[in-house]
Formats: structure tokens, sequence, C-alpha cells
């Protein structure tokens, strides 16, 4: 009830997002097989289907429409499956003891959980294995494994163990692919609540899986490593040449240098960054859920933060220093291309002050020969004005009007002169006044 006000229509969506992937309650002894898959940032539809072909086999209900999680019990086992990014993970439980062997000893991580899975609903798991494990929650009146057959158990020497959730439980993990192609977890329970053992074998899963995820990143950049020092050396090569360019054809061969090096690294850019950048959420996840362990130390064993520290670290910083060497090339080839551009700047002003000295000595060239042949056209124009001038005043005087022919001809030359002159001056300021030409009027 909201008492009338209006509510937020995404309040409950996100309201009920912290309770959308609760934990398991686990009692001991419980036995699980966890499995995660990748199948891309596309597979949550065909993930979705293929778990709802489980539960339909099962007669149990599938998951909802766009669900990204789901828990059901389907008789033999259940179900624990939770959509990410990009991989799906699903958790096969059930609540029994390990078998006992014909000799009376426990059979650990003998006839796992997964071996009640539909033989062909597996092969068709949408995407590819990339972590498979086996636990085993075993109960505190259980016997004991004792130290020195952990390694046989776990089918490795070097392995982790660690007391965890304030000692409540002991956990040994072998962080390893066995024969059967599954790792194994080994927790024993001293006196976990149900709901805290779901916390931890849930956080146990995380662990292997996105440490998993993490490492995905390892071999590409380790595969790039070399690509950088090639492309570092080129660069490096491109500078000290840009030093010693005589012309825009040496320029432009280390345009051309250049361009194929950004080409390179923006394509390695476009590889690795999605991948670095998982890789850094993974492992941030990891030392999250190591943390939430509340480990403690074992004598003679390596816990599961050690574990990680001396393997998963090292990985990751090889990757962050691939990926800030890449952003530093890149930043190289901004620096470079700008110093280029500049060159390249330069050199195009010298040849536009070089163009505009030639067009004012064009301009000049053309004054002169403006003001010459306004000199010969008004030599002309007083030639035959004056011309004109003669023939009247013949004209005149046989008319009858008696006037001095020769005398007034020679006055009319310096009449006409002038007024020739001053009409190509008025005329040659009226269309400087227009053109709005100051090198026109600093000719007048």
């Amino acid at each position: 009830m909201t008492l009338g006000m209006k509510e937020h229509p995404l309040r409950r969506a996100v309201s009920a997002e912290v309770h959308a992937r609760p934990f398991m309650h686990l009692q001991p002894s419980e036995r699980a097989t966890h499995l995660a898959m990748l199948s891309g940032e596309e597979g949550r539809t065909a993930d979705r289907a293929h778990v709802a072909r489980l539960c339909q086999h099962y007669g149990a209900p599938p998951p909802a429409d766009g669900a990204d999680f789901h828990l059901v019990d389907l008789g033999p086992f259940r179900l624990r499956w939770e959509r990410h990014t990009e991989f799906s993970s699903y958790s096969f439980l059930a609540r029994e003891a390990a078998p006992l062997r014909d000799d009376g000893r426990i059979g650990r991580f003998e006839h796992p959980v997964i071996e009640r899975v539909p033989r062909d609903w597996l092969a068709q798991l949408p995407g590819s294995l990339l972590v498979g494990v086996h636990l085993e929650l075993e109960a505190a009146d259980l016997p004991e494994v004792a130290l020195e057959e952990l390694p046989q158990l776990l089918g490795i020497e070097n392995f982790a163990g660690t007391a965890v959730s304030g000692g409540a439980a002991t956990a040994y993990f072998n962080f390893s692919i066995n024969e059967d192609g599954f790792g194994r977890i080994l927790v024993r329970d001293h006196s976990l609540r149900p709901r805290q053992a779901g916390r931890l074998v849930q956080r146990l899963f995380e662990i292997e899986t996105y440490r998993t995820m993490a490492l995905l990143a390892f071999p590409t950049a380790r595969r790039h490593v070399g690509d950088l020092s090639r492309l570092g050396d080129e660069l490096t090569a491109v500078t000290q040449a840009l030093s010693e360019a005589a012309g825009a054809v040496d320029e432009q061969a280390l345009l051309d240098r250049l361009t194929a090096v950004s080409a390179e690294i923006e394509k390695l850019s476009a590889e690795t960054s999605y991948r670095f950048g998982a890789a850094r959420a993974y492992n941030a996840l990891v030392l999250k859920r190591v943390a939430e362990l509340r480990e403690g130390r074992i004598e003679g064993l390596q816990t599961i933060g050690e574990f990680m520290d001396r393997r998963l670290t090292p990985a990751m910083r090889t990757c962050e220093a691939v990926a800030e060497r890449l952003d530093s090339l890149a930043n190289r080839v901004a620096r470079t291309s700008q110093l280029l551009r500049t060159r390249v700047d330069i050199h195009l002003e010298a040849q536009n002050r070089d163009l505009l000295r030639s067009m004012d000595r064009r301009a000049r060239l053309q004054l002169m020969l403006q003001e010459t042949v306004e000199g010969l056209s008004v030599a002309a124009i007083t030639y035959y004005g004056v011309g004109l001038v003669h023939y009247l005043a013949e004209g005149l005087e046989a008319g009858g009007l008696h006037l001095p022919t020769s005398l007034v001809t020679g006055i009319a030359v310096p009449v006409v002169a002038g007024l020739c002159w001053i009409g190509l001056r008025r005329v040659r300021r009226q269309l400087a006044e227009r053109a709005g030409s100051p090198a026109d009027r600093h000719g007048e």
C-alpha cells in the first residue's frame, strides 16, 4: 500500500533484484557438480530454452520468460542455473553422502551427481565447457581425511586448504583439472548453518568460475606482447626519421608508415579491450569472494588467497601491463601524428607564403603594364581627339570663319590630353571604390 502516492514504474523491479538469485540452503552431506559454459553474449535465449527442456523432461516448471536464474528440484538432483553476461553456470546438487566402498572406506568424488543428468542433454549444452568441478560437503561426524591423503584424493600436490567462515568449515581446493575433466573441492562442515553453507558453496564455485574467466585474457596478452614490441620499434623509427625528413615526399612516406602503425594498434585495441576489461571485472569479483571466505590458516597448507596471489595476480598484472602498453602506443601515435601534422602545416604555410609573393609580383607587373597601357591610351586618344579638332577647324575655316587652324590644333593638344587623363583617373577611382581594392587606391 502506497497511500495513494504515485509509484515509480521500476521501483518493485529494482527492489526485487537484490533477491533475484538467492543462495541455496545446504546441509551435510551434500554433493554437487558445477559447470560454466561459455556461450557468448548472444546465448541467453538458447541457454534458457535448454534449461526449460530439462525441466520438461522431469515434469518440473521451466524458467520464466526473460529469466536469468532458475532453482528447481528435478527429483534425482536439484538444478541451480544462472545466466551471466557471456556464460551460464549450472550447479547440480544431491542431498546425500559420498558412497561407501566395499572396503568400508568413503568413496569421495566417486559417482558424482552429474552422472544422473541425462547424457544427451549434457552433450547439447549451448557453448563450450570452461569450468567443471565436483564438490563434497561432508558432515563432521564422518571420518576426516588425513592431510597426507589429500594429494591423492584431490589429484594434485599443489592444492589450497583453509579454514573458512570463521572456522565453521574447512575447504580443500585443487584448482586443477583431473583425469575425468573436473576439478575437486572438499568442504568439511563443522558448524555451518544451512544458509551459511549455501553461501560458502556458491562462493567457492564463483571463485573457480571467475578465476577461469579472468584468465581467458592471459593467452591474449602473451600472444600480443611480440606485436606490441614490433609496433613500438616501428613507431620509434618513424619518430627518428621525422627529424630527418627533408621535404613533402619524405613526410608522405612517413605518414604512410604512421598510418599503418596506427591502424594495427587500433585493430589490437579492438580485439583486446573487451577481454581485458572483463578480466579486470572478474578479478575484482574473485578477490571479493576470497575476502568473504574469512580464511584461517591450516599449518603447512597455502590458503586460497595465497594461491590467488601467487597464480592469478601475476597473470592479471601481465594483462594490465599489455593493456597499458597498448594505450601508451596509441598516445605516442597521436603525438607523432600531431608533430607530423605540424610539420606539414608549416610547409603548407611556406608554400602559401611563396605563392602570395608570386601573386604580389604579378600584381605589381600588371599594375606597371596597366599604367603603361594607360599612358599609351592617353596618347592615342589625344592623337585622335586633336585630329578631330583639326578637321573641325578646317571645316569652319572653309565655311568662311577665319580661324588659325594650326594654332587651334596646337592648343587642343594639352587640353584633350588633360581631359583624357582626368577621365581615365576618374574611371579608375570608381572601379577601385567598387572593388574595395586598397592596392588600387594606394596606386593612385
